[in-house]
């Protein structure tokens, strides 16, 4: 869930594809990443997955593999999404735990600490958790007053402060297909290349708010379908996975949202353990060696192994289909023609989705698994497996050629890893935590892997403890080789030490 940097140095052309070699062992291979979206900030820091596209890739090295420092800081929320802007101040939109209500923090870029918080009006689990930055540097989002709020920061005599810049009622457009009221709320909101505002709505509608006429439309997908994850965007069109089917849209001639095509997938027999709903638990991904948006990725549900999906982007025709991993909330890392998935089957989240439904079977350990999957001439080919248990949201370095996450160890099981020491703050305990996450038998480790070969280069413990629980969220990688990851309570700032 989360990332951001610095425009001018790294795109040369708004919109040109970043093409960058990899030194890697013990070869050497090139990722390609996608177009940038003009309408965002810093490539791979303005969107929960890095980019429009949510490639979950950056042109930004990591900590590396050497001894990191990990300074914990509690702010009593979850903060799945951490970004940063090209003036260099990370951002985040965290959800309280007293109340699950979203707030904004201003964050120091030297130290991590919280400069200015700004609370959001409450309304659906994931209204509170996806947002961008834009050209800007502001955060864009839309909350429970069922408005898209622009919200900016700055620095006066009394310090820096949080403030909402522009309000753009979208309510009735998200509301129309479902009857009016509050029969439904916005999911996840992207611009598109043209600078209109996409969303998707929990109940299964599209649409975007338009700039150019203050006005926002949208459609229907299908009946009975409802969106879980967030949306991408490319040159091509929006693409938005419900629990049931694939779908890309675009806006006609007339300044409508339209369906350009829809394709199901196999959502199995009911949700698995260590998912949030009952279908694809990933955003999809637009990737691909050439334009690097000719592919979309997704996983299906499918029993008993998950399969990775690759589409034409330009018609929706399968392009492969291979069993992946038995199950996984994330959404793939696609970076040229390689994809990279981990699994979250059996993750112990504290608190589920109203409308998740029961899981089958009911219950099962976390043992995580990652695999890299090539997309080739003849199909697709698995070039690698491990059994790192990842604890969230993968990223990968295309300057380094490395893969960072937290991997979530039991003491009392058989985990993965490599070994490395680390030297850190850790924090203490918070009042009001939901139980059922995390313990005195889990810890968590900064873990690197090597793209290449899927080896863990380096694995280091950062945390021991409930409000450690890194929650299958996204870690963002900012500027200087600082990594960002949220927790159950709060976020680490984590560095080389």
């Amino acid at each position: 869930m989360f990332e951001r940097f610095s425009r001018a140095t790294l795109l040369g052309a708004a919109g040109a594809t970043l093409m960058l070699t990899v030194a890697t062992s013990p070869a050497s291979a090139a990722y390609n990443l996608p177009p940038a979206n003009p309408y965002l900030g810093p490539v791979g820091t303005a969107t929960m997955h890095g980019d429009a596209e949510s490639s979950d890739a950056t042109p930004l090295p990591g900590p590396g593999t050497g001894n990191v420092r990990a300074d914990f800081h509690e702010e009593a929320a979850a903060c799945p999404t951490i970004l940063q802007g090209a003036d260099g101040f990370p951002q985040a939109l965290c959800t309280k735990i007293t109340d699950r209500a979203p707030e904004v923090l201003l964050l120091d870029p030297t130290n991590g600490n919280t400069l200015a918080t700004l609370n959001l009006t409450k309304g659906s689990l994931l209204g509170g958790v996806y947002a961008y930055l834009d050209e800007q540097d502001r955060m864009v989002t839309v909350d429970g007053s069922g408005e898209l709020l622009r919200i900016g920061h700055e620095r006066d005599g009394n310090g820096w402060k949080l403030s909402i810049t522009s309000r753009t009622p979208i309510a009735q457009a998200v509301t129309a297909h479902c009857g009016g009221g509050d029969c439904d709320h916005v999911a996840a909101v992207m611009p598109d290349f043209d600078g209109r505002v996409w969303f998707a709505t929990d109940n299964g509608a599209a649409g975007f708010a338009d700039p150019a006429t203050g006005t926002a439309k949208a459609v229907e997908l299908a009946p009975g379908e409802m969106v879980a994850n967030s949306i991408s965007s490319a040159p091509q069109g929006v693409t938005v996975a419900t629990d049931h089917a694939l779908y890309l849209l675009r806006a006609d001639s007339s300044g409508n949202p339209y369906v350009v095509w829809r394709r199901a997938y196999d959502r199995g027999p009911a949700r698995k353990p260590g998912q949030l709903s009952w279908g694809t638990g990933a955003t999809p991904t637009f990737f691909g060696a050439g334009s690097g948006t000719e592919y979309i990725a997704i996983t299906d549900n499918a029993a008993t192994k998950e399969n990775l999906l690759v589409f034409d982007t330009a018609t929706g025709n399968t392009v492969c289909s291979v069993p992946a991993i038995d199950g996984t909330e994330n959404s793939p890392i696609g970076a040229g023609n390689s994809l990279f998935v981990a699994s979250t089957y059996g993750y112990p989240y504290p608190q589920l989705p109203a409308n998740a439904g029961p899981s089958q079977p009911a219950s099962a350990p976390f043992t995580g698994g990652m695999t890299r999957i090539d997309v080739t001439g003849s199909g697709c080919t698995v070039v690698w497996t491990n059994t790192v248990p990842s604890a969230a949201v993968p990223r990968l370095s295309v300057a380094d050629g490395k893969i960072y996450t937290i991997a979530r160890h039991s003491l009392l099981g058989s985990g993965s890893g490599g070994s490395g020491s680390s030297s850190g703050s850790l924090g203490s305990g918070s009042a009001g935590l939901p139980s059922g996450s995390g313990g005195v038998t889990d810890n968590y480790k900064y873990t690197v892997i090597d793209a290449a070969t899927g080896h863990v280069d380096t694995a280091q413990t950062i945390g021991a403890t409930t409000i450690h629980d890194t929650l299958q969220m996204v870690g963002t990688i900012a500027p200087g080789r600082v990594q960002y990851q949220g927790t159950l309570s709060g976020l680490f700032r984590i560095t080389p030490n």
